[in-house]
């Protein structure tokens, strides 16, 4: 009964509770005859589901409806009543009776197009042959100060999240809950990723009740040999589960997808030992001053990425104990990361040949443009103009005709700059914030993307890359030593 019906983002019994809310509205302009037993029906009907909603755990969401259920049930009940002479009681004339019922009808449907505006995420099931496991693992650089503390002692950790093919699930497998290894951690991250938007916290409270389509430490697949590697950086804020949708439906066609977690970056970072570490970073308003700062926390995550790599090798040799121990394909690696973290990307493979590839998820390109790229590189980005950004697209041009090797800019019409995340699955589908492609086409249309291109860099898909990436936007190649 908790279980949220798909488009309606509503419970049966949240439903029944507005259903029942509106038949009290509706019982005042009923006939006589048939105002008594409406009434009842839906005041029993209403006060029984908000008993089991405030047991089980009301979302905030339902609020309005209680509220308009309130002030419609005094009314309701006062037609019940009769006079002495045993006659109905009067009701009041239409006029007067129609601005009251029109508040609570008005209030009452708030409540439905709250949940329609903020969600519980419903994550899209990943079309590939594979099932999907999740594990988390923590990682600490003895050759590498914290930046972001005074400690000398300190050293930098990463807590990184595994996607991978695995074994078809077992019956009655507990899916992953997303933001976190629990609801409690989930809990933390989705408040400060309220916190750092500017939101108030309780608009993203139905966040972390979702669950993924991955499990928890399942078994590896055990066909498939050896898997390709693509590791993850998330945007400015981010965290490393604001892809999950994209990381599922890449690790369902034959991908380990490795996303980081950047402490004193991302919004909030749990560690193993359960200390909480919240992003430090802030814009000055400035934009040069920005810019130099962005430069200096891409190199960070930069180094972050280069890092995660070496632990994954390890990993695979035997080195640090694992399941996937022989399956992660390290000679074939590509990089990926939203905005800053599609810039961190670009950063490490100019640094690190040991990566094959680099995807660029609308990020602009922090931090020096040389050397020179080696790898096939993929640009998504949103539709972009001189009027809306006069810098992103020269630099991100600039960039990209610097490498050796051949590189894409595919504009998804329109795209945003949250659609390239899970945002679309749980924030008001507005165009400006989330684009116009809708919650599961956004998803849909960054993975498919995605997976044409690793496929043809990774797993040298013999077909045609540039038609391939052009049924999803405009696309522009730029090949080394041409025009674009």
């Amino acid at each position: 009964m908790t279980e949220t019906i798909t488009g309606l983002y509503l419970s049966p019994l949240e439903l029944c509770a507005v259903l029942s809310a509106l038949a009290l509205v509706a019982a005042r302009w009923l006939p006589p005859i048939a105002r008594p037993r409406t009434t009842i029906a839906a005041g029993t009907a209403f006060v029984l589901c908000a008993i089991v909603l405030g047991v089980a755990g009301m979302r905030w969401q339902m609020l309005p409806v209680l509220g308009g259920a309130a002030l419609a049930l005094p009314f309701a009940v006062a037609a019940l009543l009769r006079r002495r002479d045993g006659r109905p009681a009067r009701r009041a004339r239409w006029w007067l009776a129609l601005p009251g019922s029109t508040a609570c009808v008005a209030l009452i449907a708030s409540g439905p197009v709250s949940a329609w505006a903020f969600p519980v995420p419903v994550f899209p099931e990943p079309s590939g042959t594979f099932a999907v496991g999740t594990r988390v693992m923590q990682w600490t650089d003895p050759h590498r100060p914290e930046s972001f503390t005074a400690d000398p002692h300190d050293r930098r950790t990463v807590v990184v999240q595994l996607w991978y093919p695995a074994k078809p699930n077992l019956a009655g497998a507990q899916r992953a809950p997303y933001l976190g290894r629990t609801q409690h951690e989930a809990r933390i991250v989705s408040d400060a990723l309220a916190r750092y938007a500017g939101m108030p916290g309780f608009l993203l409270n139905d966040v972390p009740q979702a669950r993924s389509h991955a499990v928890f430490n399942a078994p590896v697949a055990s066909e498939g040999g050896r898997f390709p590697v693509v590791l993850f950086s998330p945007g400015a804020g981010g965290v490393r589960t604001q892809n999950t949708a994209w990381a599922e439906e890449l690790a369902s066609h034959g991908y380990i997808v490795a996303g980081l977690d950047h402490p004193y970056d991302s919004a909030a970072v749990v560690l193993a030992d359960g200390r909480t570490i919240t992003t430090t970073l802030t814009s000055t308003g400035d934009r040069d001053k920005d810019e130099r700062l962005g430069a200096d926390w891409t190199a960070v995550r930069a180094a972050d990425l280069r890092f995660a790599l070496t632990q994954l090798e390890r990993l695979d040799r035997g080195e640090a104990t694992g399941p996937l121990t022989g399956r992660l394909d390290t000679g074939r690696v590509a990089l990926t990361g939203h905005s800053m973290g599609g810039a961190a990307a670009l950063q490490a493979a100019r640094q690190d040949r040991r990566f094959d590839a680099v995807i660029d998820l609308d990020g602009y390109p922090h931090g020096p443009l040389s050397p020179s790229l080696h790898q096939p590189t993929l640009a998504l980005t949103q539709a972009i103009t001189s009027e809306t950004d006069p810098r992103y697209l020269p630099r991100l041009t600039k960039a990209l005709r610097l490498s050796t090797a051949t590189s894409y800019r595919l504009t998804i019409p329109g795209a945003a700059h949250l659609t390239f995340m899970d945002a679309p699955l749980y924030l008001p589908p507005m165009p400006s914030l989330v684009g116009t492609l809708g919650r599961t086409e956004s998803p849909r249309v960054v993975a498919a993307a995605t997976l044409a291109f690793l496929d043809a860099t990774l797993r040298h898909d013999p077909g045609d890359l540039p038609r391939a990436l052009s049924t999803y936007g405009d696309l522009s190649v730029q090949r080394p030593g041409r025009g674009a």
